[in-house]
């Protein structure tokens, strides 16, 4: 039994087998579509499914502040130089980083890719690499040389710390029906160090840039409602084990559920936002106050570079820009569903309860009524997600824990919107590494708790199976 710290209410409540018994009438949610086409209820946006479809604001985001979430915008989209430089609201990049904008990581809003040809214009910019030297079951500690992450790109005069590549192997899975699926397995390594090697301990995890929408909606449904979902005993005996993820807030020290992140390792979007600046881009910013980034004490040159920190406050992110780019993180809306009238979707919607996916892809949660943001409170919204961290077998461990999370432990990932992936982003590339090519990959790569879920996929019939695929495509 373990106990956390309620985000907002600053309530503790315990996380118990039991606990899950009290909101469980949701689980399947499966005989009216009751989702709709409005994942996000009012909140839902109106535009066209087109390229721009992660990219606008929440249709409840009141007019006069729509120019707050514009300005966001576009300090998500400016590109930072280096220091010193003239544009004193823009410089301080790096020494070492990933990306020169939020942007680039998270291309139109949306999800990043692994290394391919298809992608020459930014091949690893989506990504990042996580380093880290296991040293329990749940805490790591950084490379002594190359830190937390792994930075591909610096200023001028500076090495960069290494270049990312990756192998793929070829595995034929074959189906109850003798359709054979094609699963490829990375297998990633860094070359090129610019500070020599890494302690041979050090493990490295791949990270795929994830979508940016509905983070807001997600940050407001309260802890007691996720906890309540937690089961980490399987006291039910239904084979899911559920935990919510503690994880400490930078700026207050509170133990709070950790929300974000592949492996649920950050609390608030405020915080996620800030460990984005100092992790990919070098920015300093008030919890996390170093104009170096994430340069250790074994790369002198790169400490020693000059920075772009205020004089007032010696931080290159100010705190109204963090205000603003969290602002515009928390608005960005969930795009309406489609072909909901397609009769393989509403049978794919039956085939989603039977295989169990809504054991973790919880169709629905509900903001709190009392939320910050009123923009966001009182909603009842569909994201697939129950928001805790599950195991997902040997064949998606990373080797890395991180924050709570162990190295085969995943937060939930969110499904709403993953139809428009290809529309937007030009691909579909899944999981927290990129390697499933296709929804129905991603789902084959499932295991541990999530076994038995995969496995009645494999013995589906072939119109089933595609039924299940056209009904994740629709959310």
């Amino acid at each position: 039994m373990r106990r956390i710290q309620v985000t907002g209410a600053f309530t503790a409540v315990l996380l118990t087998g039991l606990a899950a018994s009290m909101l469980l009438a949701t689980v399947c949610e499966t005989t009216a579509d009751p989702a709709g086409s409005l994942p996000a209820g009012d909140a839902t946006s109106a535009h066209a499914p087109d390229a721009n479809a992660f990219s606008h604001s929440s249709a409840t985001l009141p007019f006069e502040k729509e120019l707050d979430f514009k300005v966001g915008n576009g300090i998500f989209k400016k590109l930072w130089v280096t220091a010193p430089a003239s544009t004193k609201s823009s410089d301080g990049l790096g020494p070492l980083y990933n990306a020169r904008a939020c942007q680039r990581c998270h291309l139109k809003d949306g999800r990043g890719h692994p290394p391919s040809a298809n992608f020459p214009e930014d091949n690893a910019v989506s990504m990042l690499i996580r380093l880290g030297i296991p040293i329990g079951p749940r805490d790591t500690r950084p490379d002594p040389v190359y830190g937390g992450q792994l930075q591909d790109f610096a200023v001028a005069g500076l090495p960069i710390e290494g270049r990312p590549h990756v192998a793929w192997t070829e595995e034929l899975v074959a189906l109850a029906d003798g359709t054979e699926v094609s699963l490829r397995r990375p297998d990633w390594t860094v070359a090129d160090f610019g500070y020599g090697p890494m302690d041979p301990e050090t493990r490295i995890s791949v990270r795929m840039a994830p979508p940016m929408i509905g983070l807001g909606l997600l940050e407001a449904v309260p802890a007691e409602q996720i906890a309540a979902y937690a089961d980490p005993e399987d006291s039910d005996g239904d084979g899911i084990s559920g935990r919510a993820a503690e994880v400490t807030n930078a700026e207050t020290g509170d133990l709070m559920l950790g929300r974000f992140g592949w492996k649920a390792s950050q609390p608030t979007l405020r915080q996620q936002t800030q460990a984005a600046f100092l992790g990919d881009m070098g920015l300093s910013t008030t919890a996390f106050p170093f104009g170096h980034g994430d340069c250790t004490d074994r790369q002198p040159l790169c400490r020693d570079a000059p920075d772009g920190g205020s004089q007032a406050t010696g931080l290159e992110v100010s705190e109204t820009m963090l205000k603003l780019v969290v602002f515009y993180s928390r608005h960005l809306a969930v795009p309406a569903r489609r072909d909901l009238t397609d009769p393989a979707v509403a049978r794919g919607q039956s085939v989603f309860a039977e295989a169990g996916c809504a054991s973790c892809h919880r169709p629905s949660l509900t903001t709190a009524a009392d939320a910050a943001d009123p923009a966001l409170a009182g909603h009842t919204i569909y994201a697939f997600t129950d928001m805790l961290l599950h195991d997902m077998g040997p064949d998606l461990a990373d080797g890395l824990p991180e924050g709570d999370a162990t190295q085969s432990e995943w937060r939930t990932p969110p499904l709403w919107g993953i139809g428009l992936t290809q529309t937007v982003n030009g691909h579909t590339n899944f999981l927290h590494d990129g390697r499933a090519r296709s929804v129905l990959e991603a789902i084959l790569w499932h295991g541990g708790e999530a076994q038995a879920a995969r496995d009645h996929v494999v013995g589906l019939d072939p119109a089933d199976r595609d039924a299940l695929i056209a009904y994740i495509n629709s959310l």
